[in-house]
């Protein structure tokens, strides 16, 4: 029974899967957060350099 244990790597593997997968969903939020900043600057850049728009 103790080498059937030692010999499974399904548990670990899992959390290895587990901690690959948090890590790309942080780097995905931080990618996004990212987009949406530079989108804001830009778009408000963009708004005081029209004449005549009404910027929120």
């Amino acid at each position: 029974m103790t080498k059937r244990f030692r010999q499974d790597e399904d548990g670990a593997a899992m959390v290895e899967y587990s901690i690959l997968i948090g890590i790309i969903t942080a780097a995905v939020i931080a990618i996004i957060v990212a987009v949406g900043a530079w989108v804001t600057t830009q778009w408000t850049t963009l708004c005081g350099v029209l004449p005549g728009a009404t910027c929120p």
